[in-house]
């Protein structure tokens, strides 16, 4: 007869679980990919490193989950954030967002944007950044409806915009600090590039900061 994990033992090895994935969390936040093992994970974590192979079978799997629950929560954000106002008002909090919670943990945002990985884990940060450009996506789409935007194919702008700004976050900025104007600057190009207005406010912050 198989043996069936009682709701106790579950519920222990899902919290050990779920303690692994954010020691993991911390370490790429500090080494990226590139310095994670899964011994530094287990000393983070405070357990053996077999303990965590009882979980993960190996660094992609690992860091596939660290994904699926880091930017799951990203997208969430960013999707709540563009879900009500007009076009340039839900583009701005998207942008803000998105591009405001990188910007706190520059790492791993690399980490999670560009830095080169395991097949298995580019593939879900292909999945995510489809799920980033979604929220977009929407407020483009309900905007070129609503007259707001010039007709245009939501999908493809929202996918270019998502890239522009994790090229800006992580390209040319990954190297030195990030100045306060950047996010100012990057909800303007949003909304230049979506084709809407710039108010004068706006467009004075970003053209001193040029």
């Amino acid at each position: 007869m198989a043996y069936r994990r009682t709701p106790a033992v579950q519920a222990r090895l899902d919290a050990q679980e779920q303690l692994i994935v954010q020691a993991a969390t911390k370490v790429l936040s500090e080494a990226g990919f590139a310095g994670l093992s899964m011994a530094a994970v287990a000393n983070r974590a405070g357990v053996a490193t077999g303990t965590v192979y009882k979980h993960f079978d190996g660094k992609a799997n690992l860091v596939t989950a660290v994904f699926r629950t880091v930017v799951a929560r990203e997208v969430a954000a960013v999707t709540a954030a563009a879900r009500t106002g007009s076009a340039v008002e839900r583009v701005t909090a998207a942008v803000e967002t998105f591009a405001g919670r990188a910007m706190k943990n520059p790492k791993l945002a690399y980490v999670l944007l560009v830095e080169p990985v395991d097949t298995v884990v580019d593939a879900e940060r292909l999945r995510f950044r489809r799920a980033f450009a979604e929220a977009f996506e929407s407020a483009v789409a309900d905007g070129v409806a609503a007259g707001e935007l010039p007709a245009q194919d939501p999908r493809t702008s929202a996918a270019a915009l998502v890239g522009a700004i994790g090229e800006v976050l992580v390209g040319p900025l990954a190297a030195a600090p990030h100045a306060e104007s950047v996010v100012p600057q990057l909800v303007t190009f949003a909304i230049r590039a979506l084709g809407m207005q710039v108010s004068a406010e706006r467009s004075g912050v970003s053209d001193a900061d040029s």
